[in-house]
C-alpha cells in the first residue's frame, strides 16, 4: 500500500483536481475518491450509473475490479471519470 496521486478529470466537471489514492484501491475505489470531490459540488448525481474510469483520451476502460498497482497508470497521470450504464 503506498500513497498514489492522480488528476482527476470527473465528466461534466470544469475542475481537474489532484486526489491521494492507494496503489491497493480497485478502479471503483479510485473512482469513488475522484466522485467524493466533484459530485453534488459541481457535478449532478446520476443515480442507477457507475463511474468508469480511463485515460485521458482513451477509449477502453479500466476494469472495476482492477486495483491500481496492477494497471499501467503513472502518479500523476490524467484518469478520466465517466458515468456508465450499470
Amino acid at each position: 500500500m503506498a500513497l498514489f496521486p492522480i488528476v482527476s478529470n470527473f465528466q461534466h466537471d470544469f475542475v481537474l483536481l489532484l486526489v491521494p489514492v492507494d496503489t491497493d484501491n480497485t478502479m471503483d475505489e479510485v473512482a469513488a475518491a475522484a466522485a467524493h470531490h466533484s459530485i453534488n459540488r459541481r457535478v449532478a448525481p446520476q443515480p442507477g450509473k457507475v463511474i468508469r474510469v480511463r485515460r485521458q483520451g482513451g477509449e477502453t476502460f479500466y476494469p472495476r475490479e482492477a486495483r491500481l498497482h496492477e494497471t499501467d497508470i503513472k502518479p500523476m497521470e490524467t484518469l478520466e471519470f465517466i458515468f456508465a450504464e450499470a
